[in-house]
């Protein structure tokens, strides 16, 4: 995969039309609680497992009838999540980075993070139950744990060990580091402690 970047919502040299255009999203909200009353959550990061048993972000494909690549994630968004989604909007200014992958298919991606309040990802979550797509494409949501527990291993070091669609995983680390949610020697000492 190559990776492009566009700085702003118009992207300047983009491949052709032959590209499916897909977008995904990082949704996000600050958290006060503890696990086990003493492990600090800091953030809430949301992923999804996916019907074929990978980890990945909510998204999906932008249809050509879509008027904008940010109405069609949050048409995707709908289906995956339920009609709440409309809290977690996501527009422009959300926008992150862009990738392009030629093999197996020509495909151009747009990474979105978008923060919310943790009332507002908690009623995502209640709300996600009744989606279109629970069940059939989306399997059920997930926390992904921030912190690494006292072994060394659990945490975000085992999580990272999961399977993982396309280039999420990368998506993710890259997000942690660039949105302050973990700090940059927390994030590279589980990435380490994930490979052993």
């Amino acid at each position: 995969m190559a990776a492009v970047r566009r700085a702003g919502p118009n992207p300047g040299s983009e491949p052709g039309p032959e590209y499916k255009r897909a977008c995904h999203v990082l949704l996000h909200a600050p958290s006060p609680h503890k696990v086990f009353g003493r492990v600090p959550v800091r953030h809430v990061v949301l992923m999804q497992m996916r019907f074929d048993g990978r980890l990945g972000f909510p998204g999906g494909f932008v249809d050509p009838r879509d008027s904008s690549l940010e109405e069609g994630l949050n048409r995707e968004l709908a289906e995956e999540m339920g009609l709440g989604v409309g809290v977690a909007r996501v527009t422009e200014n959300d926008y992150i980075s862009s990738w392009v992958m030629e093999h197996p298919q020509k495909i151009v991606g747009y990474f979105y993070a978008k923060r919310l309040s943790l009332e507002q990802l908690e009623q995502l979550e209640a709300g996600a139950l009744s989606a279109k797509e629970h069940g059939l494409e989306v399997m059920g949501l997930v926390r992904v744990p921030l912190y690494t527990l006292r072994d060394g291993v659990g945490g975000l070091p085992a999580f990272l060990r999961n399977n993982f669609i396309g280039n999420a995983k990368e998506q993710l680390l890259e997000a942690l580091g660039s949105l302050g949610l973990v700090p940059q020697n927390k994030l590279q000492e589980a990435v380490q402690a994930s490979r052993e």
